[in-house]
């Protein structure tokens, strides 16, 4: 024991202990899995490293593969099968404004920022609901106040955002002009329902049908021209951990 163990044993615990866990896994509580003696001394972390090199190439042509993010290590599914897989529930991928992506970008790029910052950089002001929203979400949060009247929350990024998108660090995001790109790309309009063909109604069925007009028209009366809100469905980003 005084050895440790081999490197192929030390390799199943690990894959056993990432599969196990429904989260990220960092070098340091994959050592805690281990108990005194194991693992060499004064070798722990280099030992893990090996196992996790080792199952990282194991995994190569699997559907799955071994992803360090932010948080630690997981297993995931690949991307380029999550088509497939995402048949397997029915809920579908989550729509989010153009103004909330817009606003998450700026956040991650420029942080710490306020609400004034992102404001005066879009042009418009920017709504509770979508603070709130990347709030709830866990991917931003509040690392700060300004020292300026009002004292105002400065916003960064979290470990949550990273893992979410599948990055190890904000060094891996795209520059943001790639990003802007990408957003114009996916925002999608929603599409007017169709106009329903005419039916041809008679006798008590027109004058119904008239009142109804005119009690439609009573309640649209200055509500003005509405524009329809852009959406875009946020690419999703692999996360099965299984």
């Amino acid at each position: 024991m005084s050895e440790g163990l081999e490197l192929e044993q030390i390799k199943r615990i690990v894959e056993a202990a990432l599969l196990a866990t429904e989260e990220p896994l960092t070098l340091e509580r994959l050592v805690k899995v281990f108990a005194r003696g194991e693992l060499e001394v004064e070798q722990e972390r280099t030992r893990i490293r090996e196992a996790l090199k080792a199952i990282e190439a194991d995994v190569q042509g699997h559907g799955y593969e071994l992803k360090r993010v932010a948080s630690g290590y997981r297993f995931q599914v690949r991307q380029d099968l999550s088509e497939w897989v995402s048949r397997l529930w029915d809920e579908k991928p989550p729509r989010y404004s153009r103004a909330l992506l817009e606003t998450l970008a700026l956040i991650a790029y420029k942080q710490p920022v306020t609400r004034g910052d992102i404001e005066q950089v879009r042009g418009v002001s920017v709504s509770q609901n979508i603070m709130r929203t990347l709030l709830e979400r866990g991917w931003i949060r509040v690392v700060g106040q300004r020292e300026v009247p009002g004292r105002p929350a400065m916003y960064g990024s979290t470990r949550a955002f990273l893992d979410y998108f599948n990055l190890k660090s904000l060094d891996q995001l795209p520059p943001l002009a790639e990003i802007r790109e990408l957003i114009e790309t996916l925002v999608v309009v929603e599409e007017t329902p169709p106009i329903p063909e005419p039916v041809q109604l008679h006798g008590e069925e027109i004058e119904d049908a008239e009142d109804a007009e005119d009690a439609e028209a009573l309640e649209e009366e200055g509500e003005g021209e509405r524009r329809r809100a852009e959406v875009v469905p946020l690419p999703t980003a692999p996360q099965t951990s299984r």
